[in-house]
């Protein structure tokens, strides 16, 4: 047992970010319901980042936060945001504000003298290592949740009805799969799942998705090969 009481780690979680181009509340807030009644399983009281970067003009935070968080979604942040002003009253009421990415300052070289003439000896190539696949060998239960960030993931057994696999690059199952799949979570329109017992709850390719009944039924217990084919979400069989 630890010493400490708390201990404080690092630690990746998948949101799903809300992109606001809109900025009624009324609007957002039916426009946001309609979204959670095609997908009440993924969608109904689920953690969301918002980005407002989109936005122009003066707007009414406080409105649009209110007219969101009635539709019962967790703001757990704010994204996007380059007004001062607004920045302030974000912070006043209790949201986080994220910043997506890096930004790298641009800094101004100093004055160098002449270089002068000298042998290199360029230094040896290091090998890249690439990123670790994860790979899960026993059967995933309802209520169990199994990221792979940065990689693929492949589940070698099967996953249960309520159980979650995210993985940032493609997703393999080896087993009947009647979860929810959800690949190319950071937003890779290249990656697919691959299947070969097809009965998903829910499979998601770069936040492109399709429920159980919009999946086509010649596919429900086949194995299958899901794509993005020009940004929408296709299904081949896996010969």
């Amino acid at each position: 047992m630890s010493n400490t009481p708390i201990e404080l780690k690092g630690s990746s979680f998948t949101l799903s970010v809300v992109h606001l181009h809109n900025a009624q509340p009324e609007v957002i807030r039916q426009a946001l319901e309609d979204k959670i009644a095609q997908a009440p399983a993924f969608l109904k009281n689920a953690p969301v980042v918002v980005n407002i970067s989109a936005l122009e003009g003066p707007f009414n935070w406080p409105e649009i936060l209110s007219a969101m968080q009635a539709t019962g979604l967790r703001i757990m942040g704010v994204s996007g945001c380059k007004d001062a002003t607004l920045k302030t009253q974000i912070g006043r009421s209790g949201i986080p504000l994220l910043t997506e990415g890096k930004e790298k300052a641009i800094r101004a070289e100093p004055e160098r003298p002449e270089p002068v003439e000298q042998k290199v000896i360029p230094p040896e190539p290091v090998p890249v290592a690439a990123a670790q696949t994860r790979i899960i060998n026993t059967p995933v239960r309802s209520g169990q949740r199994i990221y792979a960030p940065g990689s693929d993931l492949i589940v070698t057994s099967h996953v249960s009805a309520g159980a979650e696999l995210i993985a940032d690059g493609n997703i393999h199952i080896y087993g009947m799969m009647r979860g929810r799949a959800l690949a190319g979570a950071a937003g890779n329109r290249d990656a697919q799942i691959f299947c070969t017992h097809l009965g998903a709850e829910l499979v998601s390719i770069a936040g492109v998705y399709w429920l159980s009944e919009q999946i086509p039924a010649d596919f429900s217990g086949k194995a299958t090969r899901l794509c993005l084919t020009d940004g929408v979400l296709s299904v081949q069989p896996l010969d």
